[in-house]
């Protein structure tokens, strides 16, 4: 008996819009935080960004606090 197995692309987690476990897209981006250009380069941040399949409800999370 063949079973499926959760493709690699299709994360659940909670949606707080939906109220429920729902299929997330995951991705990670460099989000600068400096509004001055000269020291853009440098006030890069990695961030988790999270959109819901179901509602595209969309939440960003820096990952460090350095």
């Amino acid at each position: 008996m063949a079973s499926k197995t959760p493709q690699a692309d299709a994360m659940t987690e909670p949606c707080e819009t939906c109220g429920r476990e729902t299929p997330h897209t995951v991705t990670v981006e460099l989000r600068t935080e400096s509004a001055d250009d000269q020291n853009a380069a440098f006030s890069r941040e990695p961030y988790r960004v999270t959109t819901c399949r179901e509602c595209g409800d969309v939440r960003a999370k820096r990952m460090n606090n350095a």
